[in-house]
């Protein structure tokens, strides 16, 4: 149970990005008075819980109606979270955890950031939303491993909540190289991870079951 624990925390955390959501967070909101900035972050957490919860408990349902199995949901959730942990190591931007620019752009001129960009693609993203259905599909027929995996979802979402509200405080202490070595951190955790996805994955496809 510690181990799925630790493995679905690791791989939220290094998806979700709590920290870059955070210095997103505090870019975007920067002129907005404090009540607000709590009100916004509040909703954006709130929105993003849903939508990942949703692909939590339905994304299995939705895998078996495409036919897709769970040895190749492995193997292409190892690929694009391999993807991502590269670009943490290197501390890159990637658009499976991040903004693009035109998103960035048009974010600028939002007075409300709620729901987009800060609930989807900033925290409910395309590799969050891999994650939590790979992570789900790893402990299927376990409901305690299931409770597990959305436990740490929601204590991720909480931490991004807090990390949004003391944006400010947490920039100055760590400053960017702080932070980037943080995101490197998770980067090769999350890559060790996505290789074991990998490997799992060819495995239970029997595509070398004749070598």
């Amino acid at each position: 149970m510690i181990e799925t624990a630790v493995i679905a925390f690791t791989t939220l955390f290094a998806t979700i990005g709590p920290i870059d959501v955070a210095a997103m967070f505090a870019a975007l909101t920067s002129r907005h008075p404090a009540q607000l900035r709590r009100s916004m972050a509040i909703r954006g957490v709130l929105v993003a819980s849903g939508i990942l919860l949703l692909f939590a408990l339905s994304g299995g349902t939705l895998l078996s109606h495409l036919g897709i199995s769970l040895a190749a949901l492995r193997t292409a959730g190892g690929i694009l979270l391999l993807l991502i942990g590269i670009d943490m190591v290197f501390a890159r931007t990637s658009g499976g955890v991040s903004t693009t620019e035109d998103e960035e752009e048009e974010a600028t001129t939002k007075q409300d950031i709620a729901v987009f960009p800060l609930a989807t693609p900033l925290l409910a993203g395309p590799g969050a939303m891999g994650a939590v259905i790979l992570l789900m599909a790893n402990a299927e027929g376990s409901l305690p491993r299931q409770t597990i995996v959305i436990a740490m979802l929601l204590a991720v979402m909480a931490l991004s909540f807090l990390m949004m509200m003391g944006a400010g405080q947490i920039q100055r202490v760590l400053g960017v190289t702080g932070m980037h070595v943080v995101g490197r951190i998770f980067g090769v955790l999350l890559s060790a991870l996505a290789v074991q996805f990998l490997f799992d994955g060819i495995a239970a496809s029997g595509l070398l079951a004749g070598g």
